[in-house]
C-alpha cells in the first residue's frame, strides 16, 4: 500500500477548508492579491467598534467593508456609513445584506480606489485595511480637510509597530516621526491571523488615531522631504547623509529656486553654504531627539532654519 505523505494531506485539509469558506461566503472567491481577508470574528468585529467610541449622530467611513461583518455593526451605531470598496462583486453582496431593512438608507457605497477618491467629509473612520495601502492611506486621512475625531484602523503588524515606535526603538523611523508629528497614535490590540478569512499571512494589530487640531504649523512636504533625507540610510551620519553628491545638488537646485522666488541674493559659492546648512540641521535633530521632537518650541528659537528647510520643497529621494 503505498504510503501518504504529510505534505499532501496538509493541502487536502487546506482545499477542504477553503471549500466551506466559499460555502459560508456565498461562493465568493476572495482575491487575496488586493487585500481581501474578511475579519469574521464578531467578538473582534465589536472590539473594534466600541474602540471608536461612536456616537448616534456620526458619519463614519469604512474602507474595504468586505461582506460587511463590520459595516452592519458600525450601521447599527452611526447615523451614516460610507464604505468604499473596490470590487463590484463585494459591493452587491453589501448592498444584498442591508437591502429591505432600515439599515439601507443610512449606506452609502462608493465604488472604487480610495487612493484616487475624495474623501468626504465624516467623523470617524473604522476599517479593516488592505495592507497594501497602508501607508499612503493614513497619510491621506491625515491630510484630510475637515479634521474627523479619530481612527481606528487594522493593519499589519510590523506595521502598527511602526506607527507607535518612539526615539530609540529599533522599529523607529520616517513614518513614525510624520504620523506622530500629525496625530497621537495608540496601539489597542493584537489580531491573530485565524480571526480572518481568508487567513492572511502575517499578524495584524489595531491601532487608533487622531489628528492634532490645530496642525503643527509647519510646511509638511517641506518637512518630509527632510526627514526622507535623513533616515534614507539610518546607519549614516547625519552630515554623511546631506553631504551625497545627490542631495548636494539637489540642495543647490532648490536653494536656486528659493532664492529666485523670494528675492534674496544668492551665494556663488553653494558649497560653504551648505557646510552651514548641514551643521544647523545636525542641531536642530539633535535638540528634537531629546525634547522627544517637539518641533514647535525650536520653530521660534532657531528662525534660520526656516530658510533652510524652504531649499528641500521639492525633495524625492
Amino acid at each position: 500500500m503505498p504510503k501518504i505523505k504529510a505534505g499532501a494531506s496538509g493541502r487536502c485539509r487546506e482545499r477542504q477548508q477553503q471549500r466551506r469558506e466559499l460555502k459560508s461566503a456565498g461562493g465568493l472567491m476572495f482575491n487575496t492579491g488586493i487585500g481581501q481577508h474578511v475579519l469574521k470574528n464578531p467578538l473582534i468585529v465589536n472590539s473594534i467598534i466600541d474602540k471608536a467610541a461612536l456616537r448616534p449622530t456620526d458619519v463614519v467611513l469604512e474602507v474595504g467593508p468586505g461582506t460587511g461583518n463590520m459595516t452592519v455593526k458600525l450601521l447599527e451605531k452611526a447615523k451614516k456609513v460610507i464604505a468604499c470598496e473596490l470590487d463590484v462583486r463585494l459591493v452587491a453582496e453589501l448592498h444584498k445584506r442591508v437591502q429591505g431593512t432600515p439599515l439601507a438608507s443610512k449606506l452609502q457605497v462608493m465604488v472604487g480606489d480610495v487612493l484616487k477618491t475624495d474623501l468626504p467629509f465624516f467623523d470617524a473612520c473604522v476599517a479593516n485595511l488592505p495592507y497594501q495601502i497602508s501607508s499612503p492611506f493614513v497619510f491621506k486621512l491625515l491630510l484630510h480637510r475637515p479634521f474627523f475625531r479619530c481612527a481606528v484602523l487594522m493593519f499589519q503588524r510590523e506595521f502598527a509597530l511602526r506607527l507607535v515606535a518612539k526615539p530609540g526603538d529599533k522599529l523607529y523611523c520616517r513614518l513614525s516621526i510624520n504620523t506622530q508629528l500629525l496625530a497621537r497614535v495608540d496601539h489597542l490590540m493584537k489580531v491573530g491571523k485565524n480571526n480572518f478569512r481568508p487567513p492572511p499571512k502575517v499578524e495584524s494589530s489595531v491601532v487608533r488615531i487622531e489628528p492634532k487640531n490645530p496642525p503643527p504649523p509647519i510646511n509638511f512636504q517641506e518637512w518630509d522631504g527632510l526627514v526622507r533625507i535623513t533616515f534614507v540610510r539610518k546607519n549614516k551620519t547625519l552630515s554623511a547623509a546631506f553631504k551625497s553628491s545627490a542631495v548636494q545638488q539637489l540642495l543647490e537646485k532648490n536653494y536656486r529656486i528659493h532664492c529666485s522666488v523670494h528675492n534674496i541674493v544668492s551665494r556663488k559659492c553653494f558649497c560653504c553654504f551648505n557646510n552651514l546648512f548641514c551643521f544647523k540641521m545636525s542641531l536642530y535633530f539633535l535638540f528634537c531627539f531629546i525634547y522627544h521632537y517637539k518641533i514647535l518650541n525650536f520653530e521660534h528659537s532657531i528662525g534660520s532654519l526656516k530658510d533652510s528647510m524652504s531649499c528641500l520643497t521639492s525633495t524625492r529621494t
